[in-house]
């Protein structure tokens, strides 16, 4: 691979461990890492990115989505309802999916990711109808070049036995531990610089038994993979825990062993403060969805109590039939305001919220070789224009949140260019879009 230099950057926020920012400064891409940082670095035959009025930063690191979810946005049913309903809405549609429905949906999710600056994705796929697998969407990932951590989700209680999914969508626990089994042994990649790592999630504890939490926690721990669910995200999951399981979520989680430093829960909305303290205690992380919180109207996560006490806490922008869109910038922008207008203009600087959405999504992924722009560290980056309107005026390049460009200029994963100029290069995009909509238009029929 030839080597890139990203030449005469205006502004360079590293977001490594001295939290250093450069100006008029130079980085050097080779081998899919960074190998160089420095003022007036020779060219060396290297391809030259001129980031002259540019901010440059590591790729942000999306830690909870549901990629299937971009074929059902602004669904009429579910525009102005509260999660159980919502659910229970979209159900029906996506029992409709199959294999080609779970790839476009998720090569384009994915693209509208990484035009947001997004070079890493997580994945929670929890439904698999008319023959869909996951190795679905990790063809999709590995075709467009994104760095991908899809999780082998499932449900196991349907309506039936007092769930909330419907029966056709619900799967035995026997094959969904078996099929745990195979998208490990065949796609996890724990090596460093690795392109896609799998983890095991059940879907919530309200769509699977107590028994498939726990053997769903000893099979990750057995093959050293991480696990994820949905975990206090408003006061009907609250009660549901309570009424159900006579205790909260938390303590629920504790007891089924999902805490722990190779455990991340998405939402986390309604924990408490001894919930809150049990997460730092045992390093269990936290995906902060804001957008969807907002929109279904579930509450204002805890997040700087969350990152006082010392809980590791990354950004998800959730499924796009709650959000309705994937933008991780525009993500990590709602984290600040929310925050703000909970606490205070002082609660979240526009640096700490962007901190939270690279080095804060690594950590919770289990990645250090992502999230910062370091000598040997893996060559994900985004570069941000600032020349354009929306930073007309700005006297702080690196404040984005407050005043930049939403899209960026360029992408690079593992080295390689996937977004040039604002357009994507690896996939014929256009193409995708098209059939996405046909797609959709198809479930709307």
């Amino acid at each position: 691979m030839t080597d890139v230099l990203l030449r005469q950057i205006s502004t360079l926020l590293t977001m490594d461990d001295q939290g250093s920012e450069h100006a008029d400064i130079d980085v050097r891409l080779r081998d899919g890492v960074i190998a160089e940082i420095g003022p007036g670095l020779a060219p060396d035959g290297a391809e030259i990115v001129h980031a002259a009025g540019c901010l440059v930063t590591p790729g942000l690191v999306n830690t909870h989505h549901h990629l299937y979810q971009t074929l059902t946005r602004a669904v009429p049913g579910g525009q102005d309802a509260l999660l159980f309903g919502w659910l229970q809405t979209l159900y029906p549609i996506w029992a409709r999916f199959g294999p080609e429905e779970m790839f476009i949906s998720t090569q384009v999710g994915l693209a509208e990711l990484a035009l947001s600056g997004c070079t890493t994705s997580s994945d929670h796929l929890y439904l698999y109808p008319n023959g869909a697998r996951l190795d679905d969407t990790i063809a999709g990932a590995t075709e467009l070049g994104m760095r991908f951590h899809p999780t082998r989700g499932s449900m196991s209680i349907g309506e039936s036995d007092g769930g909330l999914p419907p029966d056709s969508l619900v799967e035995q626990e026997a094959a969904i531990l078996e099929d745990c089994i195979r998208v490990v042994d065949t796609f996890h990649d724990a090596r460093e610089g690795s392109m896609v790592r799998v983890g095991i999630a059940p879907c919530s504890p309200f769509s699977v038994s107590r028994g498939l939490m726990r053997d769903a926690a000893r099979l990750a721990r057995d093959k050293e993979v991480r696990l994820h669910t949905h975990l206090a995200e408003n006061d009907e999951d609250i009660r549901y825990s309570e009424e159900m399981f006579g205790c909260r979520p938390g303590e629920y989680a504790e007891e089924l062993g999902w805490t722990g430093p190779d455990v991340w829960h998405a939402h986390c909305v309604k924990l408490d403060a001894s919930e809150i303290d049990l997460f730092a205690r045992s390093r269990t992380g936290v995906a902060h969805c804001p957008c969807s919180n907002c929109r279904l109207g579930s509450g204002i996560a805890p997040v700087r109590q969350m990152r006082d006490a010392g809980v590791p806490v990354g950004l998800g922008v959730d499924g796009s039939a709650s959000n309705d869109r994937a933008s991780l910038v525009g993500e990590a922008r709602q984290a600040m305001l929310l925050q703000r207008v909970s606490l205070g203009a002082d609660a979240m600087s526009a640096r700490e919220a962007l901190r939270i959405a690279t080095r804060g999504g690594a950590e919770v992924l289990g990645r250090d070789d992502i999230g910062q722009i370091a000598v040997g560290k893996r060559a994900d980056i985004a570069i941000w224009d600032m020349s354009g309107i929306e930073a007309v005026g700005s006297w702080d390049a690196a404040a984005l949140l407050l005043a930049g460009p939403a899209l960026v200029r360029d992408l690079f994963v593992e080295g390689r260019q996937i977004v040039r100029d604002g357009q994507v290069t690896t996939i014929d995009f256009s193409a995708q879009i098209a059939r996405a909509n046909d797609l959709a238009r198809a479930l709307m029929a």
